[in-house]
């Protein structure tokens, strides 16, 4: 087409209704002006309409009110309203007699290749023909509002699902229902042989319904006619035919929900939750939706869940001509592997053990069920994730860490008996805090399983029952449960705070690796007793834990102090391995911590730990270290041995100074630490005044029992 104005005196020439002769049966036809699918930049700009055969030409037609004709039958060949052409393969001899015929009668002007996008049947490899045909609808117009009220309602996770969701009900047309193929549910509707009016009443329906019910929906396509009429129609079955329409899929499973969750025992109506891809907007949700809006006036889920798919560690779709499948069976079962380690035996009771990781024994080892559940939880589902060896291998890794964290629980309650537990007002500081961290933390993994968050409960899971408990608080712990003897009182507040993580983390993490759960519940060394006064004897026999006040009321200011001190111990570690890298101490109980603090408060703080008369609080425990004292100021005489220092600094506190030298005094030979009292016991000598109080209270065997020993 030509220039701008040429293009406005063409569309007022259209407007004022040009007509044109048809070159076949020269009928007059409209010209009319079409969408934005017609272009200049592809052909001339000038087509033709067909509104029996496209979607676009169809809509057109609709618009300027043209005739809908599709003269091509079910096989692909023209109809009568074809005329001479009719009985012709539209994709065969059709299309060669059409273009002949415009040759012969000088209507063509040029016959040639023209290669261009056209959509194809995947199955046949033939062109898709476009047909116009009658077809059963169900009108949204109805409960368009009610659907969308109802989507208000429901929870959408991901959030941006719900606007997804919206715009696609709020822009819907009519639901086309009806399917033109040779397999799926009927569409129970009986037609006219001579008129073609369709027959469906509610007596046909209630009839058809109570055969499907006994004999199935295909009982529709064996069944005779006769016998698929109610008795009102049985004398004229001559005259009506079945169809052989079939329901829309989506329009069947959408109605899955009437079938399961509002008839089966144990459900309830609404679903509580939908879970899907996240392509199921225009699909299953939304059909679910409307045929449950249409019925019941709500929606058939009160939360649906969107996720995204799965891809190769490259981020590649899967194929199996591709060999890039990631087969779940083979992640947790182990795949045919060749390549494994000749030492076997050992290195699969090294992997039992946790020390080594079982990829280090099979190429394509068997993860287990737990692993892949974890991998599961650690990727963020709301977009496509990656999985892979390597991603699995570390998977496997955290899980053998985490396994490790539970078995350290499990071992250091090898002796206890809850009886034993000590009242949470007598607890160390240091106690009092872990279990505080302990509430908010499960508070904080109940949270992310409310909304769905799996990702958020597994790097909680990662920094807390990993790295948080493994590097501090069962880092100090273990003098008190292995130094202070099996009936102090150290030890059995230690091991009332060990117990409570158990209890907790076992019930945290067994929606995740129910198998590693069942597995520490059933090596727990203790009874556990129920609301109701039974035994558990199943992890799942266990409830999410309530909210213990008690626990939160720890003090905002000592929270805050401990949080600095665990800071602070970071820091005296890293003095402390510079003096380990100079020589100056082999371990970290070789060396004496010196602190110093301006701010008035810290250094009162500090020196309320410093000399704790309970055992546990005391900075040197905290410290793992002989000593820590508190420097009045900073001077050359205060000073002068202190071989390596550094410094501190945080809001809450302060500037702290930090010094490392040698411990003072002697080292016991039980516990490692250096005190002055060492050599003060001529029973045992080698003792510290704490170690052979210890000593002394360990029962003695008698002479029998040491003789059957």
């Amino acid at each position: 087409m030509g220039c701008e104005a040429c293009n406005q005196e063409i569309i007022s020439w259209f407007s004022l209704g040009a007509l044109y002769l048809h070159p076949v049966n020269g009928n007059e036809c409209s010209v009319v002006i079409g969408g934005d699918y017609i272009t200049t930049e592809s052909g001339t700009g000038l087509v033709h309409t067909a509104p029996g055969h496209g979607q676009e030409d169809y809509l057109t037609g609709l618009k300027y009110g043209l005739p809908i004709v599709s003269p091509v039958d079910d096989e692909g060949n023209f109809t009568a309203e074809a005329g001479q052409f009719s009985g012709l393969s539209v994709l065969g001899a059709g299309n060669a007699a059409v273009v002949k015929y415009l040759d012969e009668h000088v209507s063509l002007i040029l016959e040639e290749p023209y290669k261009h996008k056209y959509p194809y049947d995947w199955r046949s490899k033939e062109p898709t023909i476009f047909r116009a045909t009658e077809q059963w609808f169900a009108s949204v117009d109805g409960f368009r509002d009610a659907a969308l009220d109802a989507i208000k309602r429901v929870t959408w996770v991901p959030s941006q699902g719900e606007n997804r969701i919206v715009n696609m009900i709020s822009g819907r047309s009519d639901w086309c229902i009806s399917r033109q193929r040779t397999w799926g549910v009927p569409i129970p509707v009986f037609y006219h042989v001579d008129t073609q009016e369709p027959l469906i009443t509610e007596e046909t329906i209630e009839h058809i319904k109570a055969i499907v019910s006994d004999k199935g929906s295909d009982a529709w396509w064996y069944m005779k006619t006769e016998e698929l009429l109610p008795d009102k129609y049985r004398d004229k079955a001559s005259e009506y035919r079945k169809g052989t329409d079939t329901m829309d899929v989506w329009f069947d499973s959408g109605s899955s929900w009437a079938a399961v969750s509002a008839k089966r025992d144990g459900l309830n109506f609404p679903a509580d939750v939908y879970l899907e891809g996240s392509d199921q907007h225009r699909g299953w949700f939304q059909s679910s939706l409307l045929t449950s809006i249409a019925t019941t006036g709500k929606a058939p889920y009160s939360s649906v869940i969107t996720h995204g798919f799965v891809l190769d560690k490259d981020g590649l779709k899967m194929s199996k001509s591709v060999g890039n499948v990631v087969d779940p069976e083979k992640v947790i079962l182990g795949g045919k592997d060749s390549k494994v380690c000749s030492y076997r035996n050992l290195c699969y009771f090294l992997v039992l053990r946790s020390e080594i990781s079982l990829n280090l024994v099979q190429k394509e080892p068997p993860y287990g069920a737990d692993v892949l559940r974890l991998w599961v939880s650690s990727v963020d589902y709301t977009g496509d994730v990656l999985i892979g060896s390597e991603i699995l291998r570390q998977m496997s890794d955290m899980y053998r860490k985490l396994r490790g964290t539970m078995r350290f629980l499990l071992a250091n309650l090898h002796d206890w008996n809850p009886e034993n537990s000590v009242p949470y007002s007598d607890l160390p500081k240091i106690d009092q805090y872990a279990l505080f961290q302990l509430e908010n933390v499960v508070a904080s993994m109940k949270d992310s399983y409310d909304n769905y968050q799996f990702y958020k409960i597994y790097q909680t899971l990662q920094r807390f029952a990993i790295v948080g408990l493994s590097n501090f608080y069962f880092d100090v712990a273990k003098d008190r449960l292995y130094v202070g003897g099996r009936v102090s009182y150290t030890r059995k507040s230690c091991q009332t705070v060990l117990a409570a993580h158990l209890l907790y983390l076992v019930r945290a993490i067994a929606p995740i690796m129910p198998h590693l759960a069942e597995d520490i519940w059933q090596n727990l060394p203790f009874e556990h007793t129920l609301e109701d006064g039974s035994v558990a004897k199943f992890a799942f026999d266990l409830k999410w834990p309530d909210k213990n006040e008690e626990w939160c009321s720890v003090q905002k200011d000592d929270v805050d102090f401990l949080s600095v001190i665990l800071e602070l111990r970071s820091e005296v570690n890293k003095i402390l391995e510079n003096a380990r890298t100079g020589k100056l101490i082999g371990a970290s109980l070789d060396a004496k911590v010196y602190l110093h603090a301006e701010n008035p408060d810290t250094v009162s703080k500090l020196k309320e730990l410093a000399s704790a008369t309970n055992d546990a609080d005391a900075l040197h425990r905290l410290f793992i270290t002989s000593q820590v004292e508190i420097l009045p100021s900073l001077s050359e005489e205060t000073t002068s041995g202190v071989s390596y220092a550094g410094k501190f600094s945080d809001p809450r506190t302060g500037e702290i100074w930090i010094g490392v030298t040698r411990a003072d005094g002697v080292k016991c030979e039980r516990c490692w630490v250096y005190t002055k009292d060492v050599g003060s016991f001529d029973d045992h000598p080698t003792l510290c005044s704490r170690c052979h109080g210890v000593i002394d209270l360990q029962p003695h065997a008698s002479p029998a029992a040491a003789a059957v020993a």
